[in-house]
């Protein structure tokens, strides 16, 4: 029975032990107080002449407790040698005692400071930007915000991604130095289990973006993420949810596990139409890029009571900045540049291109329209054309499949690879011959015996089957190869590429390519927008569906004719004679020139513009 009784005391002393810190300060208070109980009890009992000169029970008790915390106190001390034992007593006992007190609080606090460390508390913010997930396209995300939020007093992105906190926010402050007014709080944990997502407080948040991860299984998390999400006890309104997923065919689970509060693109999809459209018509990816990202300009909706009651075509020259590409109809649709006689009603909202906000004003006097340099556009019958596609990868086959849809009847479509896509080859087209030639797309030999004089349109594929810092270096070399070659032959034809990091985009200038598709980063800023502002996915959706009006660069001449002065407002009016919006034009001599690659949006509609050949005028049109 006694060894029992031991042993429970034992296993009762283990368990508040395990409480941690708090318990053992509370021990070693209980210790303080033992000691001093039982010195102040001996010198009272065995030093009546001392403890009477001490003011008794409390005074000794007082001196013990001194004695107990600082030990040079008893350097003082006078009385017979019990009384100066006992205070020894007690002062060595302190010594041990806040010893260890000290160690214990030392230990605790670095104990604590860790897990601070490890991003691991609840967060307690109302209004902020959820990012879940980590990639390198995090920090395009945050950098957008950052200049989404430039105007407001107070904002919050937050990140939670299974990595070492001190790591992200060490990234972070490299790639994102000025974060202005937002504050970038970063958790760690795993976004897949539902306590970690807790974490982040989803329930206040404004809106939660749900960035695709690196790896072949990137579209699997992502859904599971969105199962979580759809699946978790809302209280009152839900903030807004965007994700995308990568591979097309993974779309229809995604959206179902989303619910339909949730908006999820298509990157895979977004990716082959800007490919194709941007080797037909070079430079769209940067004018797509310019409406994403929050540095230039943007879509913005508009509420414009002085417009109720006109129609769309008058509303076109209505504005002195700011350039309107559609009607947001306040019992719900959203159209993208409607017909021109299409009504505006009270309520109605107009979808405006401006560079904020703040920004865009209707016009008090309308600059004039110079009827003698508006052109009409020659008729132009579709023309067989032939483009070589270098390299494969997983877009490939699809990039194939909408080719044949846009292209003239008996339009060819050679593949270079190393090796045979045999299904992309073999299979029958409606419009598209296809053809493979082997090649190695970082060999100049192998380059030059493609007979590349012969094509029209080069389409260079990243290799998706290597690191992307690796494929975005063979891709330059192969850019290298082509533009070299196309300056020997004098043969023209236009380059548009791939690339993984858009700061090899900027490497690849002195290529001199026609276009560069940084699918990633385009994806990630629209996401961004549509995080900000979800009445935009159906403006984007009709941009980017070919049923639908899209964004087209068009010959200058096609609207005003070249060499002869004009002004925007003259090219707003062509473009609305012909059932189209323009929102702006490129130069070509400047087409290589970063950042704007001689793109501009929305120009001052009354200033001088002279357009010359090989220029280009930017408009939303359905064909």
């Amino acid at each position: 029975m006694r060894v029992r009784l031991r042993t429970r005391l034992r296993y009762w002393f283990d368990g508040t032990m395990d409480r941690g810190t708090p318990a053992l300060i509370g021990w070693l208070g209980l210790a303080s107080v033992a000691l001093i109980a039982v010195v102040t009890i001996l010198v009272v009992l065995l030093t009546n002449e001392d403890a009477e000169l001490n003011d008794g029970w409390i005074g000794v008790a007082w001196m013990s407790l001194l004695r107990t915390l600082d030990p040079g106190t008893m350097g003082g001390d006078t009385g017979n040698p019990v009384f100066l034992g006992l205070m020894l007593t007690v002062t060595v006992g302190g010594i041990f005692i806040v010893s260890a007190l000290i160690g214990v609080l030392t230990t605790g606090l670095e104990t604590r400071i860790e897990q601070l460390r490890k991003g691991r508390s609840q967060l307690v913010e109302r209004g902020h930007t959820i990012i879940l997930g980590w990639s390198e396209q995090v920090f395009t995300v945050i950098g957008e915000l950052v200049k989404a939020n430039q105007s407001a007093r107070r904002s919050c992105v937050v990140i939670l991604a299974d990595r070492d906190k001190v790591g992200m926010e060490d990234q972070i402050r490299m790639r994102v130095p000025d974060t202005g007014h937002t504050r970038v709080i970063c958790r760690s944990g795993n976004p897949l289990k539902r306590a970690d997502l807790e974490l982040v407080s989803p329930q206040t948040a404004k809106s939660i973006m749900v960035l695709p991860p690196q790896g072949e299984d990137a579209d699997i998390d992502v859904i599971k993420v969105l199962l979580l999400l759809n699946n978790r006890p809302w209280t009152g309104a839900r903030p807004h949810i965007v994700a995308a997923v990568q591979d097309s065919e993974n779309l229809a689970a995604a959206r179902l596990a989303a619910g339909e509060s949730a908006l999820v693109i298509d990157a895979d999809d977004i990716t082959v139409r800007m490919v194709v459209q941007s080797h037909r018509q070079a430079g769209l990816s940067t004018v797509c890029t310019d409406l994403l990202d929050f540095a230039g300009n943007e879509i913005y909706f508009r509420p414009e009571p002085a417009l109720a009651g006109t129609t769309y075509g008058e509303a076109l020259g209505a504005y002195e900045l700011g350039v309107p590409i559609g009607v947001h109809k306040a019992d719900g649709p959203v159209l993208v540049n409607p017909p021109q006689d299409t009504s505006i009603a009270a309520g109605d909202s107009m979808i405006v291109v401006a560079e904020d906000d703040l920004l865009i004003r209707l016009a008090d006097d309308r600059p004039p329209i110079i009827e003698e340099v508006i052109t009409t556009a020659p008729e132009r019958k579709p023309v067989p054309d032939r483009t070589l596609l270098i390299g494969w990868n997983a877009r490939a086959a699809k990039i194939i499949a909408l080719l044949d849809r846009l292209a003239p009847p008996g339009s060819a479509v050679d593949v270079a690879a190393p090796r045979r896509p045999v299904y992309a080859v073999e299979m029958p087209r409606q419009n598209l011959v296809v053809g493979f030639k082997p090649c190695e797309p970082t060999s100049r030999r192998s380059l030059e015996s493609l007979d590349l004089g012969s094509y029209q349109h080069i389409v260079v594929l990243s290799n998706d089957g290597v690191d992307p810092d690796r494929a975005d270096n063979r891709t330059l070399v192969t850019l290298l190869h082509l533009r070299d070659i196309e300056v020997r032959l004098g043969d023209p034809y236009s380059i548009v590429t791939e690339m993984n990091d858009d700061n090899n985009r900027e490497v690849a200038q002195v290529t001199k390519a026609d276009d560069f598709i940084v699918s990633s980063k385009l994806i990630c800023l629209m996401l961004t927008q549509l995080a900000e502002n979800r009445n935009l996915y159906a403006v984007f959706a009709d941009l980017f569906d070919p049923a639908g009006s899209e964004i087209y660069l068009k010959p200058a001449s096609d609207y005003v004719l070249p060499g002869v002065e004009a002004n925007f407002a003259t090219v707003i009016e062509s473009a609305r004679r012909r059932g189209e919006v323009a929102i702006g034009y490129r130069r070509a001599g400047h087409s290589d020139e970063p950042p704007a690659y001689g793109v501009t949006l929305n120009p001052p509609k009354g200033a001088p513009l002279v357009l010359d050949d090989g220029d280009h005028v930017i408009v939303v049109a359905e064909d």
